[in-house]
Formats: C-alpha cells, sequence, structure tokens
C-alpha cells in the first residue's frame, strides 16, 4: 500500500526572515523550519542524544552567530544545511531531515 503524503503548513514565507527558525507541530511530532541563504532546511525537533526538543526558547534554535543549531540540553551542534552533528554527545549522529515546500507565499512540511 503507498504511504499517503501530510502536508503541515507552518507559516507564510513573509513571516520568517532569514536567519529566523519557525516549530510547528502535529500530533505528538514537533518540528522545526530555518531559513539560511535563501533556502529553507527543516528537520524533527527531536536532539538523537536523549529525545529532547533542541530550541532554548521558542523558534530559538541557532547559536548566537546563526552558524549551527545548537541543543539546548548539552549543546550539540548540527551544520543547518545536513543536520550532521559536529560536536557534542552526538557527534557523528543526524538531525532526521523533513521535506518542505513552498506554495504559493506559504510554506509547508511533507511528513
Amino acid at each position: 500500500m503507498p504511504q499517503v503524503e501530510n502536508t503541515l503548513f507552518v507559516c507564510s514565507i513573509e513571516e520568517l526572515s532569514e536567519g529566523e527558525c519557525a516549530s510547528v507541530s502535529n500530533n505528538d511530532k514537533a518540528y522545526f523550519v530555518i531559513h539560511k541563504n535563501g533556502d529553507y532546511f527543516a528537520y524533527m525537533n527531536r536532539c538523537p542524544h536523549l529525545g529532547t526538543h533542541l530550541e532554548f526558547q521558542e523558534n530559538k534554535f541557532l547559536t548566537l552567530d546563526q552558524s549551527l543549531i545548537q541543543c539546548a540540553m548539552h549543546g550539540a551542534l548540527f551544520e543547518i544545511d545536513t543536520g550532521f552533528c559536529i560536536s557534542g554527545p552526538c557527534s557523528g549522529q543526524s538531525l532526521v531531515p523533513v521535506a518542505c515546500e513552498i506554495r504559493g507565499e506559504e510554506l509547508f512540511l511533507i511528513t
């Protein structure tokens, strides 16, 4: 049986400025999107180390210089474009990527 594609509305693209993040949840799953260098990168909001959410505060997932994703629990650092952990207790592991798509002026996740 083919898998059914689900879409999840995140926000209008006007609402997510360069260098900003947006989080969204659906049922028991949480996700976040980063707008960086004109692209959108989306991941499940789950650290591979302990399964905790990554953000420090609502929609705050990045280091101060906005160059990496940082886990609030243990400080693990992940590349924005790949989700690969380059430092911390889950080094060598990766965040789970989620496909995203712009439809008109709106951003959706494909789950």
